[in-house]
């Protein structure tokens, strides 16, 4: 039985990475004698296994800030994209706070899953030393690291919202408030760590970049709204159903009639979804965009 199962993960594990199994020191052998809890422990560990890293997580830098009614550290985390050079790097800042709210959100989900993944734990005193700051900034990286060779964790909802979401929050909330230069300025910054992060699921960067056409039109910058429609429309992928679809095209005829483009391939689009799909959409574009990271 071993021996199958032993065969089953060589043949499931990418082709660089088989060999690294059958020899890892931990893998059962042809003439194992596991009992069933060791064989459990091995396939809870072997759900964690390695993957090729894409993303490179680093904590950078620290720095202590001082409130009315509190102090905490903030730390800067740098995500690079590994293989090449990557011009688009991202820069954001967590605090402890932060860090530990991911990991409760993840617990509910993946306890099995990170059960062996370590968290900084919080001290009474001392949070504010030197010493404690550079450890937890290792610490950090290693936890991010961690989580990001889980596929199941960097793909889930809870990863990806740690680190883009409060970008997005306060984008959105410049787009409400009529500052789409701001606005523009954090997406810019957010939406291509956004994209290497979801490129298992595309559609999630509809709304953002929907909001970067809204901001781009509002700005009279026809051309680049209608860049980032175009993108938005890749994303969608022909899901008619979508609430961004009908909405979007009717944004993307408007601009491309504007810009002398080809529109009438746009509203036959939007017809023909219309036809197979009626569904009475009530909201403009940017009314809907302007409801997205409310909270």
């Amino acid at each position: 039985m071993v021996q199958h199962t032993r065969l089953r993960v060589a043949m499931e594990k990418p082709a660089g990475e088989r060999g690294a199994i059958s020899d890892a020191p931990g893998s059962p052998s042809p003439n194992s004698s596991m009992t069933t809890g060791e064989l459990q422990e091995y396939w809870r560990k072997e759900k964690r296994c390695w993957r090729r890293v894409k993303l490179l997580f680093e904590v950078a830098s620290a720095r202590i800030e001082e409130r009315k009614v509190s102090k905490f550290v903030m730390y800067q985390i740098v995500v690079i994209q590994t293989g090449s050079f990557d011009s688009n790097k991202a820069v954001l800042e967590r605090r402890y706070s932060d860090f530990e709210m991911l990991q409760k959100n993840l617990l509910k989900t993946f306890r099995e899953e990170i059960e062996d993944i370590a968290f900084p734990k919080k001290h009474l005193v001392g949070n504010f030393t030197e010493e404690m700051i550079s450890e937890r900034k290792l610490a950090f990286k290693e936890y991010l690291t961690l989580l990001y060779a889980i596929r199941c964790v960097r793909r889930s909802r809870e990863f990806i919202d740690f680190l883009t979401r409060p970008e997005l929050r306060e984008a959105f909330g410049c787009l409400r408030g009529g500052q789409y230069g701001r606005a523009l300025d954090i997406l810019v910054r957010v939406v291509p760590l956004q994209e290497k992060l979801t490129a298992h699921c595309p559609v999630m960067m509809v709304p953002a970049l929907c909001a970067m056409l809204v901001c781009h039109r509002d700005l009279e910058r026809p051309a680049e709204a209608f860049a980032a429609g175009e993108r938005a429309l890749q994303c969608l992928q022909a899901r008619e159903g979508h609430r961004y679809y009908a909405p979007l095209l009717d944004a993307m005829i408007c601009l491309a009639y504007a810009l002398g483009k080809d529109f009438v391939s746009l509203q036959e689009k939007l017809q023909e979804s219309q036809l197979r799909q009626p569904s009475p959409w009530g909201f403009t574009l940017k009314e809907l965009t302007v409801r997205e990271y409310l909270y």
